[in-house]
């Protein structure tokens, strides 16, 4: 049922650099004020949560602008990244999130820029069972 997620060899240190980053907006040493957020996030980026809503770009900006850091994302686990190149300098990472009880498997679109990178898309999905 589950597929082979194996990323490929000369795409290792990609993985590695965008595992680094992720969960996107819970890095502290990537960004951590609204101008720095703002900078990591395509103009047209936007995301879908695990409840299924769908969140434009200037309501997760405004949301990361009010949102205390908790204790309880230091305690957060990430596995299982893959990545995929789907364009030239265009990624796309996945991996579980693990939040306590709470299991969610991620997507994020990223395009890697002469800045740096950007992120595009980001989408979040509860896994029913585990």
């Amino acid at each position: 049922m589950e597929p082979a997620l194996l990323t490929a060899s000369e795409l290792l240190g990609v993985q590695r650099e965008l595992a680094r980053r992720e969960p996107i907006f819970h890095r502290r040493e990537f960004a951590a004020t609204r101008a720095q957020f703002d900078d990591m996030m395509d103009s047209e980026f936007w995301e879908v949560g695990a409840s299924g809503r769908r969140y434009s770009r200037e309501f997760v900006l405004e949301t990361l602008s009010t949102r205390p850091r908790t204790a309880d994302e230091d305690l957060w686990r990430t596995e299982g990244f893959h990545c995929r190149e789907i364009a030239p300098d265009h990624f796309l990472l996945t991996y579980t999130l693990r939040q306590g009880a709470r299991v969610t498997r991620r997507a994020t679109l990223w395009r890697r820029t002469g800045e740096g990178w950007k992120v595009l898309f980001h989408q979040g999905t509860l896994v029913e069972g585990e």
